[in-house]
Formats: C-alpha cells, structure tokens, sequence
C-alpha cells in the first residue's frame, strides 16, 4: 500500500518534451488498467506546470481506451491558446500508438469578483463522527457519512447519495499537486452512489459479474485547493439506465465554501456475451 508521499510522486509528472510529460501508474491492487481519475489527475499537474501562475479552473476527460500500467503515461498537452488570461490545452495520452485519452483543460491567471454566490454544503454529520474508508493508500483519510458506502449486493439499499469526508497528510505547498489529490479520488464513489439505490447489486461485483468502469469526468476548480484539510464530497448519482450511469458532484471544505463541481460518466454493463471479458 502506498503512502500519500508515493501518490504525490505519481502525480507529479515530469517534462521529458515540447509540452509533453511523462508519468507512472497508482497500482491499486485491482485490474491491470489505469484508474481515469489518476490520468486525470497528473494531466492537471502537467498543465499546472506548462503555465506556471495559472489555475486549473475547467477539465474534462474522456476515457476511450484502457492505459497500461506496466507502461509509462506520456501526456502530450496540446496546446489550443496560452493569451493574457487563459491557457487550454487539448490534452492526449497514447499507448501502442493508439490513442487512450482526450480532453480539455483550461486555466486562468484569475480576477477579482464582479459577482459571487455558490451552492451551500449538504447538512451532514462532521468527519470526526463518520466511519473510516481504507482506499488503499496511507495518509489519505476518507471518512463516510451514514455508512453509505458499502461494496456489498446485499448492503441495505438507500438513495443514490453519499457524502464523503477526505484529507490528505503532509502535502507540499504546491497547487497543482493539491489540484492534483483532490481530483485522483473523483472516479472511486459516484458508481457507488448509482448502485445503492438497487438490491443485489455492490462494487464487490464489478469486473466479476458486471463490468463496470468510469468513461468521462468533467470539473470545475472553484477556489484554491488544499487538500490537507478536511474536504466533503457530495455525490448524487442523477441517472442509471442503458447500461450507463450519471453523477453529480460537489466538493467543499469544512466551513461549507465550494471548492469543486465534477460529474461522473461510467457504465454498468453484463460482460460482452458472456465471455467474462469486460465490455469497455
């Protein structure tokens, strides 16, 4: 098991060309496939880098094709604009010569407000009351309101709700990076979220007898992330159906201020012909 210290390492992507960066996989213990979160993740660390002084405040990523953990992560940017305020990039990462992913991703030097107002936080139970979730690195605190997350079929079925605490230990003072650990969690919940509403079905299925796997994510960077202090995320699972699930997403910090909005695209599929080969 990692520690916060190794997924920084992960994240933090290295220049190796002409707005290209290379990288190395969060080995989770599960199927030999790259967590998009994680791609994600280090592709706002390496535009972070590209343009310097600037704030990831829009993302997207679309997740076409499975990347291989046993081979390095080389991100190529792809640079749309970089004016006075903005900086996008359309940012690829390949393997084999095909490409696995695409996406946008823009920045801005930032403005003093004209107007403001934002979604309140959910009323829920504090992290000091909620149960304490092991995903798989040390160091990084995810506590669950309500006992909402469960990955059993048979856990007591509930609304396509959960909210979950999360903090980081001994994080640098370093943006991108904490831009960085708040968006590597984004693919873990919203699936759970869709099946809890649903008897007989749990994560503890998926690629056994349902394959399942995060396709999308899109966010917005609302304020300055620091992931070492206590951040709640709501997840509300909007729709599932044809084989797809769809999920809506906040993050605030402990005094309620909105930090991030992202939704989720992932599917929940039989496998392909019952072969046991995975659909995506």
């Amino acid at each position: 098991m990692p520690d916060v210290a190794e997924l920084i390492r992960i994240l933090d992507v290295k220049p190796i060309g002409d707005g290209c960066y290379a990288g190395v996989a969060h080995d989770g213990g599960g199927r030999p496939v790259v967590e998009g979160s994680q791609l994600l993740a280090q592709t706002l660390v390496a535009a972070s880098r590209q343009a310097p002084g600037r704030r990831v405040v829009s993302a997207s990523m679309i997740f076409a094709r499975p990347v291989d953990p046993s081979q390095q992560i080389e991100i190529d940017l792809g640079e749309v604009a970089n004016g006075r305020t903005f900086s996008v990039y359309s940012p690829k990462i390949r393997q084999n010569g095909k490409v696995c992913t695409t996406g946008t991703v823009m920045l801005d030097v930032m403005a003093p407000d004209v107007v403001r107002h934002e979604t309140p936080s959910p009323v829920v139970s504090g992290p000091e009351l909620a149960t304490p979730l092991e995903l798989d690195v040390r160091g990084r605190d995810v506590r669950i309101v309500d006992d909402a997350y469960s990955l059993d079929p048979n856990a007591p079925v509930g609304p396509p709700v959960i909210d979950a605490w999360l903090r980081f230990d001994r994080v640098p003072d370093d943006q991108a990076i904490h831009v960085g650990l708040i968006t590597h969690i984004m693919g873990y919940i919203p699936l759970a979220a869709a099946l809890r509403p649903h008897a007989g079905f749990g994560l503890a299925q998926a690629h056994h007898s349902i394959s399942t796997g995060v396709n999308a994510i899109s966010m917005a960077i609302h304020r300055e992330i620091r992931a070492d202090q206590w951040m709640l995320y709501h997840h509300h699972s909007t729709f599932a159906g044809d084989g797809m699930t769809h999920a809506e997403c906040r993050v605030h910090d402990e005094a309620g201020h909105l930090l991030a909005s992202f939704s989720v695209e992932a599917m929940v599929r039989p496998f392909a012909g019952g072969s046991g080969k995975t659909a995506f």
